[in-house]
């Protein structure tokens, strides 16, 4: 670990002891907030960790002041907090006029450390995680306390027991970061922060909630969905790209996609999403039934907010919800752009692209078929959608030359049982992908279907998932 003087920052004796009571003996880490150090509390001969937080150097001595006092006040109000998942704050003192945070010592890493050496986690660990950070948050929104800053960096895990502990609570607003829309920059976690946050129109338990699910896909296939190469693309992923959660995601889709809504009234909240997560480690699947029947008008269009001090637009698609074999209330599906809805003979309707042309009942293919896009409806298949897709799957060689990468995978589609697959084969000389969703509905079973050339397989998939997201049954 080296000296305690290399650790520092040259301005302390060694070793450096902090309101005559804790001494910082190595430094555990660094973040854009602070330092993280191990440190002796010598009044109680124990293991502590102290984080120390860097003020903003560029501010005036008032600005200074005002913002740790801010800093000493909430971060007193964080260490009211009492749950076994929370870190628990055993002191808040000042020192050098500096804040400093001491906390419980976790014998463990992060989860960001935990996917970086070992990988993404399975469906099972995500849920338990899952569940252990939403306990977390109802406890903290009950009392008024936000995150924030809700990311892998900032959940602990401690192997030796199994518990999972949500860390730098409100260390974002502590240190007075300011949204987008205050200065032009971000200071925090952009790709796991709420489209409302990130526009500066509102900050609330909600935004914690859309953390969470960016947090659960970077669990589970190893980052954000919304990571890009530069904070203007994660602006525009987060508030105007389409959402496409991971395939790794589809044992807990409707998790995920619940607390992926951009509209924060809309979103899932702590205590239907800790159930649904519940339901799954219990049952190894979502049960049907398992989201709440809300079928509601797909929202597409331009939605202009200002995301920087220029300007930004966003286009948010929200899906379609919904469960039961009642219908809803009709509602009308508009079309995102480059799309249109078309009313099939067979009874459905949805959005395909600008382009694609009617083939035969439930068929649409782009010009010289380089896209395919099929709808068939049947009577209900023995066993479900999950035993004919893997029927299928093994026939697979049978059906389609060079039959290879297929995956079937169970999931539920509004809240009915259903399966998922992907598979490349050869068709024509050609390499092809499908994607394919079959689910049984109101006494009938669904088979939507894309495929596209392995080299446009993205287009595919966002073709597939416009497809699936308008979706209306007869």
């Amino acid at each position: 670990m080296g000296t305690q003087r290399e650790q520092g920052d040259g301005r302390w004796g060694n070793p450096r002891l902090i309101a005559g009571r804790y001494r910082l003996d190595a430094r555990l880490g660094r973040g854009g907030m602070g330092l993280v150090w191990r440190a002796t509390d010598r009044l109680l001969r124990r293991q502590v960790a102290v984080k120390e937080l860097l003020l903003d150097e560029t501010l005036s001595a008032d600005e200074v002041r005002q913002q740790r006092d801010r800093t000493l006040r909430e971060a007193r109000a964080v260490a009211q907090l009492s749950h076994p998942h929370i870190i628990v704050v055993h002191d808040v003192v000042e020192h050098d006029e500096r804040p400093f945070i001491v906390m419980e010592l976790i014998d463990g890493g992060s989860l960001a450390e935990r996917i970086s050496t070992q990988g993404p986690l399975d469906a099972p660990e995500a849920a338990r995680i899952g569940i252990a950070l939403l306990s977390a948050l109802r406890t903290a929104h009950a009392a008024g306390v936000l995150h924030r800053d809700l990311k892998p960096a900032n959940v602990l895990l401690e192997p030796a027991t199994g518990r999972v502990v949500l860390t730098d609570f409100g260390i974002a607003r502590l240190t007075g970061a300011p949204t987008l829309t205050e200065s032009g920059t971000f200071v925090g976690s952009p790709e796991y922060t709420a489209p409302e946050r990130m526009t500066g129109a509102r900050t609330g338990p909600e935004s914690d909630l859309w953390s969470l699910g960016a947090l659960l896909c970077a669990a589970l296939s190893g980052e954000s969905p919304f990571r890009r190469d530069s904070l203007g693309g994660i602006v525009h992923a987060v508030i105007d790209d389409d959402i496409r959660p991971p395939v790794q995601a589809e044992p807990i889709l409707p998790v995920v996609r619940g607390l992926l809504d951009r509209d924060p009234d809309q979103r899932l909240d702590a205590e239907q999403a800790e159930r649904m997560l519940r339901d799954f480690l219990d049952m190894g699947r979502l049960p049907p039934r398992a989201v709440p029947y809300r079928r509601r008008r797909v929202l597409v269009g331009a939605l202009l907010v200002a995301a920087t001090a220029g300007a930004g637009a966003s286009a948010a698609a929200l899906l379609l919800s919904g469960g039961g074999d009642t219908p809803g209330p009709e509602v009308s599906v508009s079309a995102p752009a480059g799309y249109r809805v078309v009313e099939d003979p067979a009874g459905f309707s949805l959005a395909v692209p600008e382009g694609f042309t009617r083939r035969a009942q439930g068929l649409y293919v782009s010009s010289g078929e380089t896209f395919r896009l099929s709808v068939r409806i049947s009577e209900t298949e023995p066993g479900g959608p999950l035993d004919a897709m893997r029927r299928a799957h093994a026939k697979g060689p049978d059906t389609h030359a060079g039959y290879r990468d297929g995956r079937v995978i169970a999931t539920t589609h509004h809240g009915h049982p259903a399966a998922r697959r992907e598979f490349a084969w050869n068709a024509e000389g050609l390499a092809k992908r499908a994607y394919e969703l079959w689910w049984q509905e109101g006494g009938r079973f669904y088979q939507l279907q894309v495929s596209a050339p392995v080299g446009e397989a993205r287009q595919g998939r966002a073709y597939f998932d416009v497809a699936l997201d308008t979706f209306m049954r007869p």
